[in-house]
């Protein structure tokens, strides 16, 4: 590898960079860890230390990394034609052909795409898109949005705002006007005792009805759902749970959005997981992550053809359709997103998944028996480990001793890392992982949280 200042590196990411959920407590002092170069499931560090990436970047590099088609794909276009806007009548040949693409792709009656860069700016196109809907059909008092508790849609405003993450919004407003509201996540982990999944469901859908009546059928516009919620937890619902939610939707007018930001493009099997894993389709789908495998910033909303029907008829002479983005379809990474679906058809990497997934669930749930283990949960490569002070309670650690912090910096000095939320660690790794990658992951892990167990013992702050 070339050799690189990581001081001075470090040093000016210290003084200039403002990242992502930064925690100042310790980020001034002892900055971040440089990333330098990567490859296939791995990424090295600045002073060359290899790491098996648990995380997939954010839930995003899905094909793994150093994929040389893409990066050239990328080039080619960006020599031939960087950009041109796609407002009004103008596009470009990899935007129409990735939009016609997803449409195969995606659900039947889903037909219909807006480009943006990213998840967050997906579902502000979403609302904004289901607002203009329901005016144009003379429906304009159809404007209040149901989220969950512990969902996650974003971080601008808006997204924000429908994100159900408290623990996000400390020291922030959101939109707190009576547009956005909640519901219960459907966290089966922590259900109320006594009470078995099957009658959790029944009481979950029972309260969102119940939410809808509250509200007003004619004031609800939409109900925003991830398949198997992500940064909230990797909340995996009840059984039948979607498809009964989606019923309620039907009977009152409520249009379902299925947020597969992180769920589409294979982290499940498929490209969407709505229908293929969860029997039910949605009126929109958000996607975006998965889209160019992170090699480009993409982001598609799918809209259904009914709701493309209404938006799509002129309102007035001359009156335009005025959403969308500097950036929308954009070609170098409409490009990146048309060879990376390319690649995952090719290697059948959703069908990798579907083969591997099963396997990656087996093994992390061994980690089960250790005594900080409260709950392994998830599906395929989107897992979750719940790390609790009470295995019989669920009764959660204090916060101070950031558990899960403790866990992804033990698993780091080992060569892998995963994300810490809280008492949690998630795993989002590349869908390329092997059994023989999943069963380092799996040591490792196994490994570290015993190191913080062995800590919080000396440190009289748990007992197994």
């Amino acid at each position: 590898m070339p050799s690189y200042d990581t001081p001075t590196i470090r040093r000016k990411d210290i003084d200039h960079q403002i990242h992502p959920w930064t925690d100042f407590a310790t980020f001034k002092e002892t900055g971040s860890l440089v990333l330098a170069d990567a490859e296939g499931a791995f990424v090295y560090d600045s002073q060359g230390n290899r790491y098996l990436d648990g995380i997939g970047g954010l839930w995003c590099v899905n094909v793994g990394y150093g994929r040389r088609e893409i990066a050239e794909a990328m080039a080619a276009q960006a020599e031939k034609m960087v950009y041109y806007s796609s407002f009004g009548a103008h596009t470009s040949i990899p935007a129409a052909e990735l939009a016609h693409k997803l449409a195969e792709l995606a659900p039947p009656g889903l037909s219909h795409i807006q480009f943006g860069t990213g998840g967050s700016m997906a579902n502000d196109t979403a609302v904004r898109m289901i607002h203009y809907y329901f005016n144009r059909l003379g429906r304009k008092s159809k404007k209040k949005i149901i989220t969950r508790h512990d969902g996650y849609h974003g971080s601008t405003y808006l997204s924000m705002s429908l994100t159900g993450v408290a623990f996000d919004h400390q020291g922030f407003d959101i939109i707190d006007d009576g547009l956005i509201q909640r519901v219960s996540a459907p966290n089966t982990y922590r259900r109320p005792d006594g009470m078995t999944p099957a009658q959790f469901c029944d009481e979950l859908v029972r309260e969102f009805e119940d939410k809808i009546v509250e509200l007003g059928p004619d004031h609800v516009a939409a109900f925003f759902a991830e398949p198997i919620m992500g940064a909230g937890g990797v909340i995996v619902a009840p059984p039948d749970y979607h498809p009964r939610m989606l019923a309620v939707c039907r009977k009152y007018g409520v249009l379902y959005v299925a947020d597969e930001v992180v769920t589409a493009f294979g982290r499940l099997g498929h490209f969407f997981a709505s229908e293929a894993v969860f029997g039910m389709v949605p009126d929109i789908i958000t996607s975006a992550k998965g889209l160019s495998s992170a090699y480009a910033p993409l982001s598609a909303t799918i809209l259904s053809d009914e709701i493309y029907d209404v938006i799509s008829t002129p309102q007035a002479d001359g009156a335009l359709l005025t959403h969308g983005f500097t950036y929308s379809g954009h070609p170098v990474c409409c490009a990146a997103g048309l060879k990376n679906i390319e690649i995952m058809e090719r290697e059948d990497i959703c069908g990798h998944v579907r083969e591997v997934g099963p396997y990656f669930e087996a093994q992390l749930a061994t980690l089960a028996d250790l005594d900080l283990v409260g709950d392994v949960r998830g599906s395929h490569f989107m897992l979750c480990v719940e790390n609790v002070a009470d295995k019989q309670t669920g009764a959660l650690l204090a916060d101070d001793l950031r558990v899960g912090d403790r866990i992804a910096e033990a698993a780091q000095k080992r060569g892998l890392l995963v994300r810490p939320i809280g008492h949690l660690n998630v795993l989002s790794p590349p869908l390329i992982l092997s059994r023989e990658h999943i069963d380092t992951l799996v040591a490792v892990l196994r490994e570290s949280i015993i190191e913080v167990m062995d800590d919080l013992t000396r440190e009289g702050r748990w007992k197994a």
